[in-house]
């Protein structure tokens, strides 16, 4: 009579290679993630830089000189949100400008924005993002408060490639 069903050599080398591969699978999930991670805060990136770029053209002033289009036509806003080098005095400024002169009239609506919500940092899970002034060197270890210039990440992990995230 023969029976059948598994030895325990059999079990013992099937759980072996399915041990093998987990371990194998593991370390390319957890790179896969990092990556996944680290192309959503080269977006979120892109994303405020771009609204900072697209807010210094319109609202630009060199000092006292008003030069930016949104900024003659919004004398008194101009100088409350704008530095005297045409950046946001904050980013939350990015979600929303009350407009004051002529171009409210014009566009029918007196909100201005260049954000529809601050973006999280996918690294930290928060709106907790750095500021650069223009001022400050390009290492600066702490915000001047006077404008917002560049935005980076608080966290202070290495990236997939050997930089620092916070240098992206």
């Amino acid at each position: 009579m023969k029976e059948s069903g598994v030895t325990l050599m059999e079990l013992l080398i099937t759980l072996t290679i399915v041990t093998i591969l987990a371990s194998v699978a593991m370390p390319l999930s957890r790179l896969s993630l990092k990556r996944a991670q680290e192309l959503e805060l080269r977006q979120q990136l892109r994303t405020m830089r771009a609204a900072i770029d697209t807010f210094k053209l319109e609202w630009n002033r060199d000092g006292d000189v008003l030069l930016g289009q949104a900024c003659v036509k919004n004398k008194l806003t101009c100088k409350e949100i704008a530095s005297p080098y045409g950046y946001p005095k904050s980013l939350d400024l990015l979600l929303g400008i009350t407009l004051t002169g002529e171009e409210a009239a014009v566009r029918g609506t007196t909100t201005k924005r260049y954000l529809r919500k601050l973006p999280l940092d996918p690294l930290t899970g928060k709106a907790d993002w750095l500021f650069r002034c223009y001022k400050d060197v390009p290492n600066a270890s702490s915000w001047c408060g006077e404008d917002v210039y560049d935005v980076m990440t608080q966290s202070q992990d290495l990236a997939a490639d050997g930089t620092r995230y916070r240098n992206w």
